[in-house]
């Protein structure tokens, strides 16, 4: 999730009220994950408590409550006066778990920090449905570090050993070793600058900058690990400006290398989606593989209702030489 906003940010469907099914096309969500349990699919999403959509047929969607209805106590200390908008989460099941990561932010600064909740089923009518928060994961501050605490996906190597993706503008993407725990980094600490975009020099350590990256999303397929990141500008409605490119690798700390052969380190990044005159800029995507299909679930900006942002679900198929596409937004 983008860390530089208007005040004119959509509330999302959960604080407006929403109730009842509807269609994907009237699902108005940003920064998307998606898990099933059973023959439901869970969907969560930046929010009021994190915002909660299930399915079971990925195009009929309804709004669930949210997983907190009242802000983690832990937040004020980073975010005085938190108002319980909870950004861009992340969702696995995990040694008979699921795991939530979520961001907690102040618009335009890196004053951020990433949590984590867990819960031994996502099904609200079973009675060991409980959210358990384990509070702050890492934590970013202005003039004190090069990068920001939002924006969290978890992906298991084929060691088993966790990994935490993350970031937003200034320094890149950041990779770091979890603890088997899942609830804290690892130690001793091994981390990594996985993509990253040039940033001009004459700025303050506390400016976002001009390096316009976020939202990482790894997704393992064919023995190759496929790191997705978003480009520019979301959360301006007809304004966006966002995009989804991706690199390979095949270990998960990298380097990811483009179609093109060029390192994500140093700006590499081979388009996946763009937007166009309907869709206004599509990013922060999360990638899975359900019931055989490989699917791409994002946010867009839909120039035909106020640059609303709504959900996208495409198909993902392969090249012969195994790299993603997506059909163009129409």
């Amino acid at each position: 999730m983008q860390t530089i906003y208007s005040i004119t940010i959509p509330i999302f469907a959960l604080a407006l009220g929403f109730q009842g099914r509807a269609q994907i096309s009237d699902i108005r969500v940003h920064d998307p994950v998606v898990i099933k349990q059973g023959s439901t699919y869970h969907l969560y999403c930046t929010g009021r408590g994190i915002a909660h959509f299930t399915s079971t047929d990925l195009d009929n969607w309804e709004a669930g409550d949210p997983v907190f209805p009242e802000k983690p106590t832990w937040t004020d200390d980073v975010v005085p006066e938190f108002r319980n908008h909870i950004w861009a989460p992340d969702v696995l099941f995990h040694n008979g778990q699921y795991y939530l990561y979520y961001s907690v932010s102040v618009f335009g600064k890196n004053t951020s920090a990433i949590g984590v909740a867990t819960n031994k089923t996502l099904d609200p009518k079973d009675k060991n449905f409980k959210w358990t928060d384990h509070g702050i994961v890492i934590q970013s501050q202005p003039n004190r570090d090069l990068w920001n605490a939002i924006d969290p996906n978890i992906s298991i190597d084929e060691n088993g050993t966790a990994w935490m993706v993350f970031g937003s503008f200034w320094d890149g993407m950041k990779l770091v070793k979890l603890d088997p725990s899942l609830l804290k980094i690892a130690e001793p600490q091994e981390w990594h600058t996985v993509a990253r975009r040039e940033r001009s020099f004459n700025l303050a350590d506390k400016n976002p900058g001009d390096a316009a990256i976020e939202a990482p999303f790894i997704f393992k397929k064919n023995g190759w690990y496929y790191l997705f990141v978003s480009w520019d500008y979301c959360c301006r409605g007809v304004e966006s400006t966002y995009k989804v490119v991706v690199g390979r690798s095949k270990t998960i700390e990298g380097p990811y290398f483009d179609m093109e052969g060029q390192n994500m380190f140093y700006g590499g990044g081979s388009l996946v989606i763009k937007g166009n005159k309907d869709w206004n800029g599509v990013g922060h995507c999360s990638a899975y593989t359900f019931e055989g299909k490989d699917y791409l679930f994002f946010h867009a900006y839909d120039a035909s209702d106020e640059g609303k942002s709504k959900l996208k679900i495409k198909t993902v198929n392969w090249s012969t030489d195994g790299w993603p596409m997506v059909e163009p937004m129409k």
